[in-house]
Protein backbone atom coordinates (compact mmCIF):
# COMPACT_ATOMS: atom_id res chain seq x y z
CA UNK A 1 0.00 0.00 0.00
CA UNK A 2 2.95 2.66 0.96
CA UNK A 3 4.50 1.80 -2.59
CA UNK A 4 1.28 2.15 -4.31
CA UNK A 5 0.88 6.00 -2.67
CA UNK A 6 4.74 6.94 -3.52
CA UNK A 7 4.20 5.75 -6.94
CA UNK A 8 1.04 8.09 -7.27
CA UNK A 9 2.44 10.82 -5.74
CA UNK A 10 5.18 10.51 -8.41
CA UNK A 11 2.60 9.82 -11.28
CA UNK A 12 0.30 12.90 -9.82
CA UNK A 13 3.70 15.25 -9.79
CA UNK A 14 4.71 14.02 -13.81
CA UNK A 15 0.80 14.65 -14.56
CA UNK A 16 1.23 18.50 -12.96
CA UNK A 17 4.37 19.11 -14.61
CA UNK A 18 2.89 17.87 -18.10
CA UNK A 19 0.19 20.15 -17.79
CA UNK A 20 2.12 23.49 -16.38
CA UNK A 21 4.24 22.54 -19.93
CA UNK A 22 1.21 21.67 -22.36
CA UNK A 23 1.40 24.90 -23.89
CA UNK A 24 5.55 24.61 -24.58
CA UNK A 25 4.73 20.92 -25.79
CA UNK A 26 1.25 19.91 -25.79
CA UNK A 27 1.30 16.85 -27.80
CA UNK A 28 4.60 15.56 -25.40
CA UNK A 29 2.25 16.97 -22.39
CA UNK A 30 -0.26 14.87 -23.61
CA UNK A 31 1.38 11.24 -24.21
CA UNK A 32 3.11 12.09 -20.43
CA UNK A 33 -0.42 12.51 -18.44
CA UNK A 34 -2.08 9.58 -21.23
CA UNK A 35 1.25 7.38 -20.06
CA UNK A 36 0.95 9.11 -16.45
CA UNK A 37 -2.50 7.94 -16.28
CA UNK A 38 -1.67 4.13 -17.68
CA UNK A 39 0.84 4.02 -14.98
CA UNK A 40 -1.77 5.15 -12.21
CA UNK A 41 -4.61 2.27 -13.57
CA UNK A 42 -1.64 -0.41 -13.47
CA UNK A 43 -0.23 0.37 -9.79
CA UNK A 44 -3.58 0.76 -8.44
CA UNK A 45 -5.03 -3.06 -10.58
CA UNK A 46 -1.57 -4.31 -11.31
CA UNK A 47 -3.25 -7.88 -11.97
CA UNK A 48 -4.79 -6.21 -15.17
CA UNK A 49 -1.21 -5.63 -16.30
CA UNK A 50 -0.75 -9.45 -16.10
CA UNK A 51 -3.61 -10.19 -17.56
CA UNK A 52 -2.41 -7.76 -20.26
CA UNK A 53 1.08 -9.47 -20.63
CA UNK A 54 -0.25 -12.85 -20.99
CA UNK A 55 -2.88 -12.12 -23.81
CA UNK A 56 0.59 -10.53 -25.91
CA UNK A 57 2.75 -13.50 -24.90
CA UNK A 58 4.90 -11.52 -21.97
CA UNK A 59 5.22 -13.44 -19.06
CA UNK A 60 4.46 -11.03 -16.14
CA UNK A 61 2.77 -7.76 -16.20
CA UNK A 62 5.92 -6.07 -14.95
CA UNK A 63 7.98 -7.33 -17.79
CA UNK A 64 5.59 -5.77 -20.30
CA UNK A 65 5.09 -2.19 -17.77
CA UNK A 66 9.39 -2.82 -18.12
CA UNK A 67 9.25 -3.10 -22.01
CA UNK A 68 6.91 -0.30 -22.15
CA UNK A 69 9.05 1.84 -20.32
CA UNK A 70 12.05 1.14 -22.12
CA UNK A 71 10.46 1.60 -25.89
CA UNK A 72 9.19 5.14 -24.42
CA UNK A 73 12.60 6.08 -23.03
CA UNK A 74 14.46 5.53 -26.11
CA UNK A 75 11.72 7.59 -28.04
CA UNK A 76 12.43 10.96 -25.93
CA UNK A 77 16.08 10.17 -26.05
CA UNK A 78 15.86 10.01 -29.53
CA UNK A 79 13.63 13.26 -29.58
CA UNK A 80 15.99 15.14 -27.24
CA UNK A 81 18.95 14.10 -29.41
CA UNK A 82 16.91 15.35 -33.03
CA UNK A 83 16.35 18.54 -30.99
CA UNK A 84 20.15 18.76 -29.59
CA UNK A 85 21.58 18.50 -33.05
CA UNK A 86 18.86 21.41 -34.67
CA UNK A 87 19.66 23.12 -32.40
CA UNK A 88 23.83 23.11 -32.52
CA UNK A 89 22.73 23.47 -36.52
CA UNK A 90 20.86 26.55 -35.76
CA UNK A 91 23.85 28.19 -33.22
CA UNK A 92 26.55 27.03 -36.23
CA UNK A 93 24.75 28.85 -38.89
CA UNK A 94 24.55 32.33 -36.15
CA UNK A 95 28.05 32.05 -35.76
CA UNK A 96 29.26 31.67 -39.41
CA UNK A 97 26.70 34.45 -39.77
CA UNK A 98 28.06 36.90 -36.91
CA UNK A 99 31.82 35.52 -38.31
CA UNK A 100 31.24 36.95 -41.80
CA UNK A 101 29.30 40.41 -41.05
CA UNK A 102 32.32 40.77 -38.47
CA UNK A 103 34.92 40.27 -41.23
CA UNK A 104 36.37 43.35 -42.24
CA UNK A 105 38.23 43.81 -46.13
CA UNK A 106 41.62 44.86 -45.62
CA UNK A 107 42.54 48.27 -46.02
CA UNK A 108 44.32 49.81 -48.82
CA UNK A 109 47.16 51.13 -46.61
CA UNK A 110 47.48 47.24 -45.38
CA UNK A 111 50.23 45.11 -47.01
CA UNK A 112 48.03 41.79 -45.91
CA UNK A 113 50.55 40.50 -43.55
CA UNK A 114 49.28 42.28 -40.33
CA UNK A 115 45.93 42.31 -38.49
CA UNK A 116 44.49 45.76 -38.30
CA UNK A 117 44.78 46.48 -34.53
CA UNK A 118 43.36 50.34 -35.44
CA UNK A 119 40.37 49.28 -33.82
CA UNK A 120 42.14 47.73 -30.51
Amino acid sequence: MIGQMFLSLILAATIVYAWAAFRKAPAIAVMVCVAALAGFYFVWFPEHATWLAARVGIGRGVDLILYVWVVFSLLAILNLHLALRAQTEVITRLARRMALQDAKAPSSSDDGKGADTSAI
